[in-house]
């Protein structure tokens, strides 16, 4: 019969790893959800519209045409040609040339981790943005690495001059996140081409999150309509984009890289032996994603945007969102509170939020989400704002 001794602590079998692994502080505000009646939540972090009816309509084509195997490890080769057409449009990269490879992957999340796998040994550094995305300080854990914070308070611009004093001779990559999440900032072309030179001067890799790049508002884009992105300045960039918040289809789990071929070859073959490959019948719904047009959807956002600035510009320090769907806002020191005590009074009044110290060294801001229907946004602004005079 087996026996196990008391005395042994189970987690002792654990890596290391693991337990320097906090679950996500966003998980906490789900739980929370789960426990009150009609939330209003605003905590979280994917669009509230559908998938367009074509991309439902290719997958389950896909499905019933019985491509359900494995794909190449890299992706099916239709829609590396329809990221390869997007890229030449969008980035002006070469279409057909060899200069760059891509991979499509599980998920942007799936890139960033394929990246620093390839990149990182233990001991080497990179450089993220603080606030930064929830998985980004974990990257260090999942690979032996050491993630170091550039603090780019109060303004959230990861710009070359809070870079540079961060670079040392242990520094493998600099990663960026425009739009960025938690704060929606988008970073200039001026920004963005300082940045690349700065990395390409100190023979540092530049990793580019762009899973918002579709998320732009008018005050942000460029002149010809496009995202800002350090990887004009610099077809050595390594850019990480994805499908599941331009189209409403975070679940599918797909986004994909694009960069150096030394690096992108490398991220393949950790690819073969973790993901082995995205989902094969979902590869086939988003080939034709780049030609739906989002524009309605993104003005919407932009609109809930300027709804948010009006709310709570008078009551908070809040620099408006250049793109993405979040809004990250300073609880006032007068209120005398953490920004997890504010989300917790917040959650008395059924208002989800995400405080700030999940994304931050600090736990001063909040996270409002607004990819939710305009009424339930101007119901939990209005409640926000009773909470922000303390009432």
């Amino acid at each position: 019969m087996p026996h196990t001794d008391p005395a042994v602590d189970p987690t002792s079998r654990l890596s290391r790893r693991t337990l320097a692994m906090d679950a996500s502080g966003i998980r906490r505000a789900f739980e929370l959800g789960a426990t009150l009646e009609n939330p209003i939540n605003l905590s979280i972090g994917q669009p509230d519209f559908p998938v367009p009816d074509a991309m439902k309509a290719a997958a389950t084509r896909a499905i019933e045409e019985d491509r359900n195997g494995y794909t190449l490890t890299q992706g099916i080769p239709a829609l590396h040609e329809s990221i390869r057409r997007h890229l030449a449009h969008d980035l002006g990269w070469s279409r057909d040339g060899e200069d760059y490879s891509t991979v499509v992957t599980s998920g942007t999340s799936g890139g960033l981790l394929l990246a620093s796998l390839a990149l990182l040994d233990e001991g080497d550094e990179a450089i993220m943005p603080d606030p930064w995305f929830v998985l980004y300080p974990q990257l260090g854990h999942l690979t032996g690495g050491k993630m170091v914070a550039c603090d780019t308070y109060p303004d959230f611009r990861m710009t070359a001059a809070r870079v540079e004093p961060l670079i040392n001779d242990r520094t493998k990559f600099v990663l960026v996140n425009s739009p960025g999440n938690p704060s929606g900032v988008v970073l200039s072309d001026e920004e963005m081409r300082d940045l690349a030179d700065l990395c390409r001067g100190r023979g540092v890799q530049l990793v580019t999150d762009e899973i918002y790049d579709e998320f732009v508002f008018a005050d942000s884009v460029r002149p010809d309509g496009t995202c800002p992105s350090p990887a004009r300045f610099d077809h050595q960039a390594l850019v990480i984009r994805g499908f599941g918040k331009t189209y409403g289809c975070t679940g599918w789990r797909l986004g994909y890289a694009a960069g150096p071929t030394w690096l992108v070859e490398q991220m393949r073959k950790i690819q073969q032996f973790t993901y082995v490959c995205a989902p094969s019948p979902l590869q086939w719904g988003v080939i034709e994603a780049f030609d739906i047009d989002n524009a309605d959807q993104v003005a919407r956002y932009a609109d809930r945007c300027g709804m948010v600035m009006e709310a709570l510009s008078p009551h908070v320090d809040l620099v408006r969102p250049g793109g993405a769907f979040y809004a990250f806002f300073e609880v006032p020191p007068a209120l005398g509170m953490t920004a997890t005590a504010f989300m917790e009074r917040a959650v008395e009044r059924r208002v989800l939020l995400v405080p700030g110290g999940v994304f931050s060294s600090r736990d001063t801001h909040v996270r409002l989400s607004f990819a939710v229907e305009e009424d339930l946004l101007r119901e939990g602004l209005a409640i926000l704002v009773d909470l922000l005079q303390g009432r």
